[in-house]
């Protein structure tokens, strides 16, 4: 779970703008913070389910918005990808 000032952190160093908050910048910036937090929560409690499938619906939601930043801008997608360590 993410603290309400870890997530401002997290949208002031990826908004794109002044008043950014829901660029695909920003939400794959948030999915990856709470995705890293889960991701060790199960290797100390590999038995729950229920958190696995949020996990893989968090990474499969990723998935889908550094699919749509990729078409729509190819470098804004590479800069992302680079900053938040993400590979592919």
């Amino acid at each position: 779970m993410l603290r309400k000032e870890e997530k401002t952190a997290i949208i002031d160093a990826n908004r794109t703008h002044e008043n950014d908050t829901g660029s695909p910048e920003v939400q794959i910036a948030i999915l990856t913070e709470r995705i890293n937090v889960l991701t060790e929560h199960m290797r100390k409690n590999p038995q729950d389910k229920h958190s696995n499938r949020g996990l893989l619906k968090m990474v499969g939601k990723r998935r889908s918005l550094l699919d749509y930043l990729q078409k729509k801008d190819i470098e804004r997608y590479r800069a992302l990808i680079a900053k938040l360590g993400i590979r592919k």
